[in-house]
């Protein structure tokens, strides 16, 4: 069953919120609140918040443990922006934007936990598999090149009229 938690025009970058989103997607709830405790960023603060919103949810909602719940998917999106002006020289001004964000998390029971060590090995093993490729067809490219340079030696010229 899935739970989810928004919260809506947060006074930050979504650029710097997706930062932090990135690293506790496909943690327990568990690890992921303790990674955002330790996060030195107003980003984690307020994504500790909407976490924290989510599991109460998951509690009271859907009569769930917080023990079994995963981190399914964490997303931000952008809100509006807020359009203020700066004076600059000669009685000039610029365009100041303070941005805004949706930051949504959805926590599931039904996700088998995958780290982000099982995610770095499965990206290692499948780069690893790619480069064995790379060479087996480097050395069939081989091989079939000389086979053709066979083939071009044995045929014979037509005199020239």
């Amino acid at each position: 069953m899935e739970v989810r938690s928004t919260y809506r025009y947060a006074r930050i970058s979504p650029f710097k919120v997706r930062e932090v989103t990135r690293e506790i997607q496909g943690l327990p709830v568990s690890a992921a609140l303790d990674l955002l405790t330790f996060t030195p960023k107003k980003a984690a603060l307020l994504i500790g918040k909407t976490l924290k919103s989510a599991i109460a949810n998951a509690e009271n909602n859907a009569n769930l443990k917080p023990d079994g719940l995963v981190v399914k998917e964490a997303t931000v999106g952008e809100g509006p922006t807020f359009k203020r002006i700066m004076a600059r020289a000669r009685g000039s001004a610029s365009r100041i934007l303070k941005r805004t964000s949706h930051i949504r998390i959805v926590l599931s029971d039904e996700i088998p936990i995958e780290t982000r060590e099982k995610r770095r090995a499965k990206r290692e093993a499948e780069k690893r598999a790619a480069k064995k490729e790379i060479a087996g067809k480097a050395t069939e490219d081989a091989a079939t090149s000389g086979d053709q340079k066979s083939k071009k030696s044995k045929r014979t010229t037509k005199p020239k009229k």
